[in-house]
């Protein structure tokens, strides 16, 4: 194994833009270049922003497979339903829109270097797969059951505590000492004392050379409290609060200024979303908008019943007409012959329409008038014809409307079948059927 000189660490960490010399950084940066030859699984642990995305480059650039391909995947970003398609690909048709076959990271990266970041995020399938691709280099596409072949190299980087998660069951710890077979620690800004110094200066030039003014000089009180901070977003924290301060300080500055800042920023992160004096818990925007949807659904359902029952009226429309006209003439002729009865029945009640007693007097003051006789008998033959209505049959009705129409021609055929819409051979027929040839031959 190659000796690691310290002339190789720093020419490395220039190359890659890494400032520092906390023995910590230098330690991982050490690490990488050792591991680099070795052709095995890294895994890098650290905070977001300290920068844990060099370490794969500074492995790739400094291992056999140099001149292959690198790529970089956040496994955070990807979601997960499509991530096992990204990572080994899909046939055409495997799901929805998979409208022609992909190749995955793993398939282009061949003899190359793949850098998984926020390993944990990996669904449990994934991970399966991934441990499948590290022990025996096989792999499927997502819809396929041909088993691929691919020789890649595994660098991988996290900022949680995987071996937390293999206790809590959300990540698999067997791929877990597959991945960690070589470990490097990036340590915290925080724990990198006098880099904080380096990487301010640094930043204040880097802004100052973009936008063309005066770079921030910081005095020792400045440096003191940019040491004193905790940084829980490390370098890129830094890298943020010097470029606030450069766009509204000039000249020199110092730990008051710093502390302005630094007070201010801790203010503006801890403070709660607040309405009306209160935290904000969403409450009320998930009333709201359940009652928007049960309001809508109201709607829809009355929309629905408003659009059947009108194309129910308009299909019905003119049946409803008729029907009412034929009920109300039913109501009329019911109450007609009703009241005739009536007046009938109460006309022959007297015993003298039904048996003339012993004793019954035949004078005349006994005896209607001939206009009372006149005035029951009309009666009693509307009573009949009202009667006979009532059961009137459709042959009745049909012979009814030829005797008229045979009697309005005076007897003749032609005129009277086409008034009817018939044959003369259908008015002929009908004509004996209902015995009118008398009618026909009265004129």
């Amino acid at each position: 194994m190659a000796t690691i000189t310290e002339a190789k660490i720093k020419q490395t960490m220039q190359r890659y833009s890494i400032i520092g010399s906390s023995p910590k950084l230098l330690t991982a940066v050490k690490r990488a270049l050792i591991v680099a030859p070795i052709d095995i699984s890294v895994l890098i642990n650290g905070e977001n922003g300290t920068g844990k995305e060099f370490f794969p480059k500074i492995i790739h650039d400094n291992s056999p497979r140099k001149h292959n391909k690198y790529i970089a995947v956040n496994c955070g970003a990807i979601p997960s339903g499509t991530i096992t398609s990204e990572l080994f690909g899909h046939e055409k048709g495997a799901f929805t829109n998979a409208e022609s076959e992909h190749s995955g990271y793993f398939e282009v990266a061949d003899k190359g270097t793949i850098f998984l970041d926020e390993v944990a995020d990996l669904s449990l399938d994934a991970q399966a797969r991934l441990l499948r691709v590290l022990e025996s280099g096989e792999y499927m596409r997502v819809g396929s059951s041909k088993v691929r072949k691919t020789d890649v190299r595994v660098v991988a980087a996290t900022n949680r505590d995987l071996m937390q998660m293999v206790k809590e069951g959300t990540f698999r710890e067997d791929l877990f000492y597959r991945i960690a077979a070589i470990r490097i620690e990036v340590p915290p800004l925080r724990e990198r004392g006098e880099d904080i110094k380096l990487l301010a200066t640094k930043f204040s030039y880097d802004y100052a050379e973009q936008h063309k003014r005066p770079p921030l000089m910081f005095d020792e009180s400045a440096y003191r409290e940019l040491m004193a901070f905790r940084w829980s977003g490390n370098v890129r924290e830094l890298q943020s609060l010097i470029r606030e301060m450069s766009s509204f300080e000039t000249g020199m500055v110092t730990g008051e200024v710093v502390k302005r800042y630094l007070n201010q920023k801790n203010h503006n992160a801890s403070l709660p979303v607040v309405y009306d004096n209160a935290q904000h818990d969403y409450t009320q925007e998930r009333e709201l908008i359940f009652k928007l949807i049960l309001q809508m659904q109201q709607e829809i359902k009355e929309l629905k019943d408003a659009m059947e029952a009108g194309i129910h009226n308009v299909t019905n429309q003119g049946n409803k007409i008729h029907l009412s006209s034929n009920i109300n003439d039913l109501n009329r002729q019911s109450t007609a012959i009703t009241a005739s009865r009536e007046m009938a029945d109460d006309i022959d009640e007297p015993q003298v329409w039904q048996e003339v007693p012993q004793n019954y007097d035949n004078s005349s003051q006994h005896r209607p008038s001939s206009q009372q006789r006149q005035s029951i008998t009309n009666i009693k033959a509307t009573a009949v014809d009202v009667e006979e209505d009532k059961v009137k049959t459709l042959q009745d009705t049909e012979r009814e409307v030829i005797i008229n129409a045979i009697e309005r021609n005076k007897g003749r055929r032609k005129q009277t079948a086409q008034e009817l819409g018939i044959s003369e051979r259908t008015l002929y027929r009908k004509i004996k059927e209902y015995g009118l040839e008398y009618r026909n031959n009265r004129k």
